[in-house]
C-alpha cells in the first residue's frame, strides 16, 4: 500500500506587512512626540546648566551699586534658591515649568511668567505679521519666477538674492529712513495701541524682520516648482489640454509644498531669534528686547525661560510639519505605510 505524503502548500515569505494609513500616522506621531520630548529634555539641561559656566554672580548683581555685606549676599542667595545643589535647582525649575512657574525675575522682582505675559503678545503679533509677509511675498515671487523663464526669472532671482543679503538691523534702518522719516507713512517707534494702530506700528518692523526670510522662501519655492514642472505627469496634464492654472495648482504647487513646509520650522525659530534686533531698533517691548536686557543684567531666570520658549517653538513647529507632510504629499505617506 503506497503512502502518499501530503505536503502543505508553501507560503512565500513576506518582507514586511504594510500598515494602514491611520496606523502609520499614529506610529509616526508617537515617534515624533517621543523625539520632541527627548530633545526638550536635553535642551533644558543645556539651558539650565549653562549659567553655571558663565561669568557673573546673580546675587551680587541684585546689590549692584552698593557694597554688599556678607549677610545680604547670604539672604539673597537663599531667597532665590541659589544656595542649593545645581541638580536640585534644576529639578525644582523643571517642576515649576510643568506647573507654569518659571521662577522669579532678579530684575523685576516678580514672577517670570508675569514678565513674559506682558511682553509676549507684541512678539507674537510681530512674528505672525512677518510670517504673513513671508508666505504671501515669498510664495508669489517664487511661483512667478518659476512660471516666467527668462527676464522675469532673472530679475526676481537677483532681487530676492540681494534682499536676502541685507541684515535685519540694516533693513530696519533703511525702512525707517525711507517710509517713516522721508515719506512719513509709518511710525518709527513703539508698538501702538490695539487693533489697526498696532498693525500700523508693526508693519515696518515685520517687513524688516521678514525680508531675509522672504528671499529664502522665494528661492525654495522657485526651486521646488522648477523640479515639479519638469516631471512627466505635469507634461502629460499639459498635453491633455488642461488649463495652465489647473496644472499649476493641482499638479505642481501641491507637490512642491513639501520642501516649503520643511523650511517653515526653521523660519519660525529664525523669526523669534531675529526679533531681538528688530525690537531693539523700533523700541518694541517684546521678548526679544527683554532677552537682550536680561542677558545684560544677568537675569538668568528670564533668559532661561525665553531660550526654552524659542527651542520649544522650533522643535514643535518641525514636529507639526513632519506630521502634516504625509497628509499633503502622497509619496511621503506611501513611504510611511511601507515602514
Amino acid at each position: 500500500m503506497a503512502v502518499t505524503e501530503l505536503a502543505a502548500p508553501s507560503v512565500p515569505p513576506t518582507p514586511g506587512t504594510k500598515k494602514g494609513p491611520a496606523a502609520s500616522l499614529m506610529v509616526l506621531a508617537l515617534r515624533k512626540v517621543g523625539t520632541l520630548l527627548i530633545t526638550l529634555f536635553f535642551a533644558s539641561l543645556i539651558v539650565f546648566f549653562s549659567r553655571f559656566v558663565l561669568p557673573g554672580d546673580p546675587a551680587r548683581f541684585l546689590l549692584r551699586g552698593r557694597s554688599p555685606k556678607p549677610e545680604a549676599l547670604v539672604e539673597i542667595t537663599k531667597q532665590f534658591g541659589l544656595d542649593r545643589p545645581p541638580i536640585e535647582q534644576y529639578l525644582t525649575w523643571v517642576g515649576g515649568i510643568l506647573h507654569g512657574d518659571w521662577g522669579r525675575s532678579l530684575t523685576y522682582r516678580q514672577s517670570v511668567s508675569d514678565v513674559l505675559l506682558n511682553r509676549l503678545p507684541v512678539t507674537l503679533e510681530l512674528a505672525v505679521l512677518a510670517a504673513v509677509f513671508i508666505t504671501v511675498l515669498g510664495l508669489v515671487a517664487g511661483i512667478l519666477a518659476s512660471l516666467n523663464k527668462g527676464g522675469w526669472d532673472r530679475f526676481i532671482l537677483i532681487t530676492v538674492t540681494a534682499a536676502g543679503a541685507i541684515p535685519p538691523f540694516v533693513a530696519a534702518i533703511a525702512l525707517t529712513a525711507l517710509f517713516a522719516v522721508q515719506l512719513g507713512w509709518f511710525p518709527s517707534f513703539g508698538s501702538g495701541d490695539e487693533g489697526l494702530g498696532r498693525l500700523w506700528h508693526l508693519t515696518l518692523p515685520a517687513l524688516a524682520l521678514g525680508l531675509t526670510f522672504i528671499a529664502f522662501m522665494a528661492r525654495v519655492t522657485r526651486s521646488s516648482m522648477n523640479e515639479q514642472l519638469s516631471r512627466e505627469h505635469v507634461e502629460v496634464a499639459t498635453s491633455r489640454g488642461l488649463k495652465r492654472s489647473s496644472v499649476v495648482f493641482r499638479h505642481v504647487l501641491r507637490n512642491a509644498l513639501g520642501p516649503i513646509l520643511t523650511v517653515s520650522g526653521v523660519l519660525i525659530a529664525g523669526l523669534l531669534v531675529s526679533s531681538a534686533i528688530v525690537e531693539q531698533t523700533f523700541g518694541l517691548a517684546g521678548i526679544g528686547q527683554l532677552l537682550v536686557q536680561s542677558i545684560d543684567r544677568l537675569d538668568f531666570a528670564v533668559v532661561q525661560a525665553i531660550v526654552m520658549i524659542v527651542v520649544t517653538a522650533f522643535v514643535l513647529a518641525n514636529t507639526i510639519v513632519d506630521l502634516i507632510q504625509p497628509l499633503i504629499d502622497p509619496r511621503i505617506a506611501a513611504g510611511t505605510e511601507s515602514r
